[in-house]
């Protein structure tokens, strides 16, 4: 391996590397406000560039159908505790319309606009917005009713809702795979590499992100009260910050984070609907090196996750992801030493 080559591979890894970072800040992000390792956070990733891809083709994607079948039954799930409680009409007709107004809005013109087949940026804007809502409707349908539950259990939660969402992403998608156009063709020298312009993109995306959501945990109201949340669920109550709004915030931002992340990746893989699950794992192992606490380590570990999978692949390329999820291993081991901790109650 000369300097060229590992100059092609650093770039590659750090490439992948600051995809990874954006799966990790939303892992991160989910568990310290809720309690839950969210392993279908690659499922955001499968189905925005599934998505796109379909909305290129001129066809209406499956996200559509989906997300008017889940909000149907969010819906369901609300009509059947108000009806428990004896809510009145008019209060279960406003949750309904506060539960599907969004989706069939957005849907409706997914319906419209994917035949006319708009330009590139405006179905990645399309896209965006189909797959976000999925965050908080999941956590209302899944995880809402656990909120006070054991980190086990709710472990057990995302692994079901992982395999519900394979299984469906199936169904709605089909096992066909795409790959979708980059955002910019250009291409830079940069010395012996060549810079393509999918990778300057995803690059600024991934730092103007991490920086926007910096921007929101220090200046804005609600990312305070997400971290008054993360820090402490029950002293957040007391001070009148509701848990539930948070949870679905936090599950809402980890699908826009998902989302984008899914319209970086697309153009540099084939993407199937299952394809998130491998990805979205490099996200958590990047995670679970930052002890799923911290954002900065985080994303040190994430770039050090797309480094190690750029080399592995050029060592042994049949071997790489072995390579990259045993390194977890003794990550574990020096957490674990590091901090030693009871039986979560």
């Amino acid at each position: 391996m000369d300097a060229t080559i590992a100059g092609i591979l650093a770039l590659d890894g750090l490439s992948n590397g600051a995809v990874y970072a954006l799966l990790a800040l939303a892992t991160v992000l989910v568990f310290a406000v809720t309690r839950v390792i969210f392993i279908p956070q690659g499922e955001f990733v499968a189905f925005a560039a599934l998505t796109l891809a379909l909305l290129q083709a001129g066809r209406v994607p499956g996200t559509v159908w989906f997300l008017l079948v889940l909000a149907a039954a969010v819906a369901l799930q609300d009509l059947v505790h108000g009806l428990r409680h004896r809510a009145g009409a008019a209060t279960l007709a406003k949750q309904a319309l506060r539960t599907l107004a969004g989706p069939v809005a957005v849907s409706l013109l997914a319906v419209w606009a994917a035949p006319r087949q708009w330009p590139l940026l405006a179905q990645a804007a399309l896209t965006v917005a189909l797959v976000t809502p999925f965050g908080a409707l999941l956590y209302r349908l899944a995880y809402e009713s656990l909120a006070d539950a054991s980190v086990l259990v709710l472990l057990i939660v995302s692994v079901g809702v992982h395999f519900a969402l394979v299984g469906l992403g199936l169904f709605f998608f089909g096992a066909e795979g795409f790959r979708n156009p980059s955002f910019w063709d250009a291409r830079f020298a940069l010395g012996p590499l060549a810079l393509s312009g999918q990778t300057v993109i995803v690059f600024a995306a991934s730092i103007g992100l991490i920086v926007g959501l910096w921007l929101f945990f220090e200046k804005s109201l609600a990312g305070k009260a997400l971290r008054a949340t993360a820090v402490n669920r029950l002293g957040a109550r007391l001070m009148g910050i509701s848990t539930s709004s948070a949870g679905r915030l936090s599950f809402t931002m980890a699908a826009f984070i998902g989302a984008l992340s899914g319209l970086l990746i697309g153009p540099t893989t084939t993407v199937f609907y299952d394809s998130g699950f491998l990805i979205g794992l490099k996200g958590f192992v990047a995670a679970v090196f930052a002890g799923l606490a911290s954002y900065p380590l985080a994303l040190v570990g994430a770039l050090g996750v797309g480094l190690l999978e750029a080399y592995g692949s050029f060592w042994s390329s049949p071997y790489k992801e072995v390579i990259v999820f045993s390194a977890i291993l003794p990550v574990l081991l020096w957490r674990s030493l590091r901090d030693p901790h009871g039986e979560d109650h």
